[in-house]
């Protein structure tokens, strides 16, 4: 791979297009635009978790302050001059015009919070739970309930428990503190990890730094798992992106990004030997609660749905409150929680298939940013030109890759084999 190239009016243009475009989806916080209210829980413990939460399009439009039709122009503008500039069919003109459009569909769907439209344009930004990965293959529902029957086998077990969870947010902070430093010691600037109470879920990765949410308690495992996830892959995707010479737009991702970085952060989970049953578990029971809400099911039908598989009502809350953000407690889901099973499935097809075409310089690439899976190709294309460089910080698996090549190589025989003939054979030896 060549170092990064001498700067020249071609690629000046490059960084200029891919500045104004990082600066021009600042103002779109997603996951800020369609948050819930402290007081929506509080009214909806109030009624006893009987009612639909009190959620309105009204809310929505009082939080979100974009200017929708100004921001949507700033991305034609941008595309009008990537096409000038670069021209038709440029390998980077082409990727910059793809996001710009990208964006735009986000606006549409932010700006039909509270509505049905909503929903429909989840489903074509992060996927829907009846999309299947290949033609023939199951659909990710059916993936989400393959891996809800072996984990229910799982749980008879009293072999693999669940570790109490006693660490609380400002022991956590110190541990992932420690980790962190350990990992990015050449980073720029330290990495932090702060406390917050404004996030939904107990953990939430920025471009320097972890949120814990003040009120969470987490065991050992939890904190292993966040190193990964957290850590190694969406503070590492960022920092790299931010390395970038020219194609700064790689610090920052759209949806379609989304997807790609939590399958190769649960991945990575799994290859680190971090992941744990618990967590499969919840990755399943959205899946299923994504499904649920497809299909017409409530807030506080969904609610119950996650009460029944064992969690406590503030869990439960927060979980299906994922499922609805952006949404109305009748209407149907923002389906972004696919991306976890949907983004580990193809990340893992295409390591599997980079390493039996011999092709593992694509493999890091995956690293070198907010990248989406359609354009490793073009992306490697451009390391080799120089346009892009490597990814500097990398998980050890990824640095060097001879055990997942290794590991790789006897899993695309053992795809071969028929699971119908292997159980037959072998179920005598795990019978009583």
């Amino acid at each position: 791979m060549t170092k990064r190239k001498t700067p020249t009016p071609y690629l000046e243009n490059i960084k200029a297009l891919s500045d104004e475009l990082v600066k021009a989806q600042e103002p779109i916080r997603i996951l800020d635009a369609i948050k819930w209210s402290e007081a929506i829980k509080q009214d909806f413990f109030k009624h006893k978790c009987k009612q639909q939460p009190k959620i309105s399009r009204d809310d929505y439009l009082q939080q979100n302050k974009i200017d929708f039709n100004a921001q949507r122009e700033v991305f034609y503008t941008i595309e009008r001059q990537v096409t000038r500039k670069l021209g038709q069919f440029n390998t980077v003109g082409k990727m910059l015009k793809k996001k710009c459009n990208e964006y735009v569909l986000v606006l549409r769907m932010l700006e039909a919070c509270g509505t049905p439209e909503f929903s429909n344009l989840s489903k074509l930004l992060y996927g829907s739970a009846k999309d299947v990965f290949h033609a023939g293959d199951p659909t990710i529902a059916e993936l989400g309930q393959l891996m809800t029957e072996a984990l229910c086998q799982i749980d008879k077990s009293e072999v693999v428990q669940e570790d109490p969870r006693t660490i609380n947010a400002e022991r956590a902070v110190e541990i992932l503190q420690k980790k962190l430093s350990r990992h990015f010691q050449e980073a720029d600037k330290p990495l932090r990890v702060i406390i917050s109470d404004g996030i939904v879920s107990d953990a939430a990765a920025g471009a320097d730094y972890i949120k814990l949410r003040q009120d969470a308690l987490f065991n050992k495992r939890d904190l292993n798992l966040l190193e990964v996830h957290e850590g190694l892959v969406h503070i590492g995707t960022t920092l790299n992106g931010k390395l970038q010479p020219y194609c700064t737009f790689l610090s920052k991702g759209p949806p379609s990004s989304t997807v790609t970085q939590e399958g190769l952060a649960v991945l990575m989970e799994i290859l680190c030997l971090v992941s744990f049953p618990a967590r499969l578990k919840k990755l399943a029971n959205r899946i299923r609660a994504i499904e649920l809400a497809e299909e017409g099911a409530t807030f506080v039908e969904i609610f119950n749905f996650f009460q029944e598989e064992g969690y406590d009502e503030d869990t439960a809350y927060s979980f299906t409150t994922r499922v609805f953000r952006g949404s109305l407690a009748t209407m149907g889901p923002f389906t972004k929680d696919l991306s976890y099973t949907k983004g580990f499935v193809t990340v893992y097809n295409f390591i599997q298939l980079a390493v039996k075409k011999g092709k593992l310089e694509r493999i890091p690439i995956l690293f070198c940013g907010k990248t989406n899976l359609e354009d490793i190709r073009d992306l490697a294309q451009l390391v080799e030109e120089g346009i892009v460089i490597a990814p500097k910080f990398l998980p050890p698996q990824i640095k060097d890759l001879n055990a997942i090549a290794a590991w790789m190589c006897f899993a695309n025989f053992l795809n071969c084999l028929s699971t119908h003939k292997i159980e037959s054979d072998y179920d005598y030896l795990l019978s009583s």
